[in-house]
Parts: structure tokens; C-alpha cells; sequence
């Protein structure tokens, strides 16, 4: 299990004005979930506490390999979050014997929270 806590400001005084930095961070398809909503910026650091929920699960952090955007938030079509994950993340998942990926957001007040549960086939173990 991993969760964070991330403040909606804090994103968006890091990306606000930086589209570089923005697509280090966030898939196209999440800018454009987030783009135009109102409280647009608590929607973004619900995806950024997605990520960083998802790794801790994994017992990684952010390796040199892997990128932000390997771990994309998307939603079903009932509004419901899940994880896709590309790249370096996604072949850890793939070597470690992830079975089951689930995420839970919410945002409110300028805060949003991600917690993100995984099984394994087998013990997982950083590398």
C-alpha cells in the first residue's frame, strides 16, 4: 500500500507556468482531464499523489529509470481512476509479478490524497 498527500498550490507553482515541466510530469491525456476544470490544479495533485501512491506501493520512489509518466492516472467511463502504467515502471510491475494495481483519489480545500493498493505474485522487493 502507498499513499501521499499533495497541496493543489504547490503544484501549481511548480508547473504553472512551465509546459516543459508540466509534460515531465503529466501524461497528455491527464493535462487534458484536468484542463478547464474548475479547481483544475486539485485535479492535477490528485494524479501527482496517484504516482507517488503507486511507487511507494511498489517499494521504489522515482529510480533514474523511471519517469513520472510511466504511472498515468485515467478514468473508466463511471469517473472511476486507474493506473496505466508505460516504461521503466511497468516492466518492474511486469518483473516482480504485480497482480493487482487499485487507486483511490480525492481533493478538497487545496489538498488531494491518492492511495494506491497492489498484490504481488510474489514478495516485491526494490532494485
Amino acid at each position: 500500500m502507498g499513499v501521499d498527500v499533495v497541496r493543489a498550490d504547490r503544484v501549481q507553482d511548480v508547473i504553472a507556468d512551465d509546459e516543459q515541466r508540466r509534460r515531465a510530469v503529466f501524461t497528455a491525456r491527464e493535462l487534458e482531464h484536468c484542463r478547464g476544470r474548475r479547481r483544475e490544479y486539485e485535479h492535477l495533485a490528485a494524479r501527482f499523489a496517484a504516482k507517488e501512491a503507486v511507487l511507494k506501493a511498489f517499494g521504489t520512489g522515482v529510480s533514474r529509470r523511471m519517469r513520472f509518466t510511466d504511472v498515468e492516472v485515467v478514468n473508466e467511463r463511471s469517473g472511476r481512476p486507474r493506473i496505466e502504467l508505460g516504461g521503466a515502471v511497468a516492466e518492474f510491475a511486469e518483473g516482480h509479478g504485480l497482480q493487482q494495481l487499485d487507486v483511490s483519489l480525492t481533493h478538497t480545500d487545496g489538498l488531494a490524497v491518492a492511495m494506491a493498493i497492489t498484490t504481488w505474485e510474489r514478495p516485491c522487493a526494490s532494485t
